[in-house]
């Protein structure tokens, strides 16, 4: 371990290895949030077709739900695994390694709905595409963040955003300006 001393150095001592004085170093206290869920034999899950610009097959993303506290009045779904299936291969690689990660974090626990916002924080530097009803995706991987989005409020884990009074006025008065306008 690496020290910056930013006082003058007026005695020093070597520390043979052999020597009885050691430093003590108390071990890092690792907080573990549960341990991380093993498989069911059975597993229920949801299939979203995505077709975009940017590829010429269709992506297919699974999602599995994996059955937390059944019985109680706690029971709920939570994501266990992901996977991402098309006859495009050029993006194969790296959707592997996504989906991968994506499926160890679902199954260590805690909230993860994090995920979705970091995926679609994902810009593409060649730029986005609209989607159908002008919606804006930014790039693949968050389309893919989308789908996780749209599935965690259809299992309840976040709940819908609708926009406010205000927002939804101004929404309806830009929407009758340009019908008007056409």
């Amino acid at each position: 371990m690496a020290l910056k001393i930013d006082k003058k150095i007026v005695a020093y001592t070597v520390i043979d290895k052999d020597s009885e004085v050691e430093e003590k170093v108390e071990p890092a206290e690792i907080f573990q949030l549960g341990d991380p869920l093993s498989r069911p034999d059975q597993i229920t899950g949801s299939t979203y077709k995505v077709k975009t610009p940017v590829t010429e097959h269709a992506l297919y993303i699974t999602i599995n739900d994996v059955l937390m506290n059944e019985g109680t009045e706690q029971e709920h779904r939570r994501p266990f695994e992901i996977f991402v299936n098309s006859k495009n291969m050029e993006h194969f690689q790296w959707i592997v390694a996504l989906t991968r990660v994506m499926s160890a974090v679902f199954r260590k626990g805690g909230d993860i709905t994090f995920l979705v916002e970091e995926l679609e924080s994902v810009f593409d530097p060649n730029g986005g595409y609209y989607k159908k009803g002008g919606r804006y995706v930014p790039s693949l991987v968050a389309e893919l963040g989308q789908v996780v989005e749209q599935h965690l409020i259809n299992i309840g884990m976040l709940k819908q955003q609708v926009p406010d009074k205000h927002q939804q006025n101004l929404i309806n008065e830009k929407k009758a300006n340009f019908i008007k306008e056409n």
